[in-house]
């Protein structure tokens, strides 16, 4: 059988104060982002339209979740694979200034995800925006708000420790930077996982910069849709790229964990080179890149933050499962059930 737990793992917290945990958590953390940057929480849509441009394209291969309503003359909609796109058009409509932004409670069906210990086929994260001046499309800018978001995490690591006692704190006090150019170069025999793992582990806590963008080898780093992130626009030193995600070292499954991908968003001329890059200059014709291109909408930073895995990360689970409702394989709860793991 498949190994689903470390060897010897046994969860700090029982079941019914591991609920009252993850309330803890989320309601914490979110309080502390909000703050942290200005946000401003509101109501998202749990689909869209097909073919309006308005959903995440994520890495271009994964299916939506599609469905027609009678009731509007089997009009085709589909589930939000995350609302990347939709939030900048939210902050254009509700005429966000500069300096504020909003956040919401993202849930989503990502039916091509992986299933194992840190994915499920649902999504449960923290979507946020916030506004931005297209004088500050710089790196520097970039490294602030990843900071202020990880300073969010600090404080919530904290108070969850004092709360929980079980639950101490492992994260460093600071994040590290690096751009993925520089890792390739760094573990050229590595694969980008595996350069992670590796970064994590030394570190604590990595930014890697430049997602999407292929690297020396003419392979990227990962996977990233031409028309959310900025990961080709020059960023100094040689590099590439307004972009990046946010990875920690787990010390319970001994492995790393990505917490958030964000970056500061494609403007009009990022748009339609990573789109001509992508070979996807077609979409420039839909609903939400016509309003992009005709100026409509704001320049903005923004990302998405897991909210199963930061509660895996602060309450010391082995597992997603533990923290999260969704389906899962027969054999993980036979091995939950031999090791006293209780499950969702």
């Amino acid at each position: 059988m498949k190994t689903y737990f470390p060897k010897g793992y046994t969860p700090t917290l029982d079941a019914k104060t591991t609920e009252r945990a993850i309330k803890f958590v989320k309601d914490t953390f979110e309080r502390e982002l909000s703050g942290e940057l200005r946000l401003s929480r509101v109501t998202s849509p749990l689909f869209v339209p097909c073919n309006s441009g308005i959903n995440d394209d994520l890495n271009g291969v994964e299916r939506p979740v599609r469905f027609e309503v009678g009731n509007m003359g089997n009009k085709k909609m589909e589930i939000v694979q995350s609302l990347a796109k939709w939030k900048r058009m939210e902050l254009a409509d509700l005429h966000f200034s500069v300096g504020t932004g909003i956040y919401t409670d993202m849930n989503a069906i990502r039916p091509d995800d992986d299933i194992d210990a840190i994915h499920s086929i649902y999504v449960d994260q923290w979507d946020w925006e916030k506004v931005m001046s297209p004088k500050d499309r710089t790196i520097t800018y970039l490294k602030d708000t990843v900071s202020q978001i990880y300073q969010a995490l600090k404080r919530t690591e904290f108070l969850v420790s004092e709360n929980y006692a079980p639950c101490r704190p492992t994260l460093p006090e600071n994040v590290t930077f690096i751009y993925s150019e520089d890792a390739q170069r760094r573990y050229p025999e590595l694969s980008p996982e595996a350069r992670e793992k590796k970064l994590a582990k030394e570190y604590g806590a990595i930014f890697l910069i430049g997602i999407g963008a292929p690297l020396a080898d003419g392979v990227p780093h990962g996977g990233r849709a031409p028309d959310y992130d900025d990961w080709s626009t020059p960023s100094g030193d040689g590099h590439v790229g307004l972009n990046g995600d946010l990875i920690v070292w787990d010390s319970v499954r001994n492995d790393s964990l990505e917490l958030s991908s964000m970056g500061i968003r494609v403007d009009p001329e990022a748009l339609l080179r990573q789109l001509a890059l992508k070979h996807q200059e077609q979409r420039k014709d839909l609903y939400w890149h016509k309003r992009l291109l005709g100026g409509e909408f704001p320049q903005t930073v923004g990302g998405g933050i897991g909210q199963s895995r930061i509660c895996m990360l602060l309450l010391h689970k082995a597992h997603i499962a533990e923290v999260q409702a969704s389906i899962w394989p027969d054999e993980l709860y036979q091995a939950a059930s031999e090791q006293g793991v209780h499950i969702y």
